[in-house]
């Protein structure tokens, strides 16, 4: 793959232009019109023991990198964390309701109703306990609020179906600013490839990469076979 141009409607990060930087438990990268890779997982995906353990690799993690430049050491700690989280949140920890196909359609419409009116909706992948998303919010849309505006809808109609009350997704979801064309193919990739990494079966694979995408060579790969499930 050569990665000098992007697929249509793909905006990098441009270090020539201003960077609002947020930080919760982890740090939070905005630039108007770039394209980020956005995971957001079910509020009881990972266990307690998880949760504590990524408290304390935190603690340990920041004690001994307090020499690296902030920005830097907030970067590599946040690419670690997303790391481990993956992993965990692979294994299919909680009630993994997103492989009820009722809540896995409310959270596909969810996705493509903003599509061309506040974001270019690239790829995705639905697992059974969180979200791969790849989206270029348009000038004037902050990521934040697109995000929230996905979770809220999606959390009452996903209650409603399952006949509960109570959080569904986590508050702070983990974002990335796509750097160049070459990140992009590896987060595309990841995407593809996620269903299968976890070992869920094929037939039950809810991936989506644009059309447009496609046709310009930026599929989830031949060694992967597109299957693409758009929702009712």
């Amino acid at each position: 793959m050569r990665f000098r141009d992007g697929p249509p409607n793909f905006e990098p990060l441009d270090w020539s232009r201003p960077i609002l930087k947020t930080r919760r438990k982890l740090p939070h990268w905005t630039q108007e019109g770039a394209t980020y890779f956005i995971t957001f997982r079910l509020a009881d995906s990972l266990p307690v023991e998880k949760l504590r353990e990524l408290e304390r690799f935190r603690e340990e993690w920041i004690g001994a990198h307090a020499e690296m430049p902030e920005d830097a050491a907030w970067q590599e700690l946040h690419r670690e964390t997303i790391r481990r989280v993956d992993d965990w949140l692979d294994a299919g920890s909680g009630q993994c309701w997103l492989r009820d196909p009722a809540c896995s359609a409310i959270v596909g419409r969810a996705l493509h109703h903003f599509h061309e009116q506040r974001c270019f909706l690239s790829s995705y992948c639905l697992m059974p306990n969180h979200v791969h998303v790849l989206v270029r919010p348009f000038a004037g849309f902050d990521p934040a609020d697109l995000l929230h505006s996905w979770k809220s809808f999606t959390a009452k109609a996903i209650n409603q179906h399952l006949g509960r009350t109570g959080e569904v997704w986590e508050a702070e979801s983990y974002d990335t600013l796509v750097r160049d064309s070459e990140h992009l193919w590896k987060a595309l990739r990841y995407i593809g490839k996620n269903p299968g990494k976890a070992k869920i079966p094929e037939s039950q694979w809810v991936r989506y990469v644009h059309p447009e995408w496609e046709k310009a060579g930026w599929g989830f790969g031949e060694e992967v076979r597109q299957e693409v499930r758009l929702p009712a």
